[in-house]
């Protein structure tokens, strides 16, 4: 009996010790894992980025465009900027006609550039924004702005209103604009930008068309 019952011990513990049974360890393990981390996987999905509302004015002033950026900062970019990288967004404006012989023919381009920076020091933020890219030349041109909350200075970059994109309305028929809003990450620092290159959660760049109607 005792013989009979070592012999029986041995092949429990040499099933336990298969790769099945390892297995089902690991997925469990697993699970418990991302339970007690609380890893996104297990979190919803935040809202897609869209561009909504968006509005084309034409006036005396010239062609006026309205619109609701909708997006939430990538996990990755908020905390690069937390950590005092600032982080550099684009939105361009295009106005465009439609040729059926040839290429569209560019009307018009207009550009805005955003700094985003925080102060560890003041926890505070700082939203620059420009109509040239920040640079030695351009950096005295934009308008700064602080916030006490992410949230604040991210309300000011999504609210676009009566932005100017060009001196006179067209004429023409078949004229579309185009608004596009991207994270510049030609801006960040060179390792980052290696780093950055091709990853989906440095990825964030909205686009919409509209249509421009003719003036009765």
């Amino acid at each position: 009996m005792t013989a009979f019952s070592t012999l029986c011990c041995t092949r429990n513990a040499d099933h336990r010790a298969g790769p099945a049974w390892w297995g089902r360890v690991a997925c469990w393990l697993a699970v418990v894992w991302l339970l007690l981390a609380g890893s996104p996987v297990l979190h919803a999905e935040p809202a897609p980025a869209e561009i909504s509302a968006m509005q084309v004015e034409a006036t005396d002033a010239g062609l006026l465009l309205s619109a609701n950026l909708q997006f939430e900062l990538p996990v990755q970019v908020e905390d690069a900027v937390r950590q005092g990288i600032p982080m550099y967004f684009v939105a361009e404006a295009q106005v465009q006609r439609e040729r059926w012989y040839w290429s569209d023919q560019q009307l018009a381009t207009a550009s805005r550039y955003y700094r985003l920076s925080h102060q560890p020091l003041t926890r505070r933020w700082r939203l620059h924004m420009s109509s040239m890219p920040f640079s030695s030349a351009g950096a005295g041109l934009a308008l700064g702005q602080t916030f006490e909350e992410l949230d604040e200075a991210l309300a000011s970059i999504q609210r676009i209103s009566r932005w100017k994109i060009m001196d006179a309305a067209p004429s023409q028929s078949g004229v579309s604009v185009q608004l596009r809003f991207r994270l510049d990450l030609s801006q960040l620092p060179r390792p980052l930008q290696i780093g950055a290159l091709g990853r989906t959660g440095w990825n964030l760049q909205l686009s919409h068309s509209l249509p421009l109607e003719r003036a009765p």
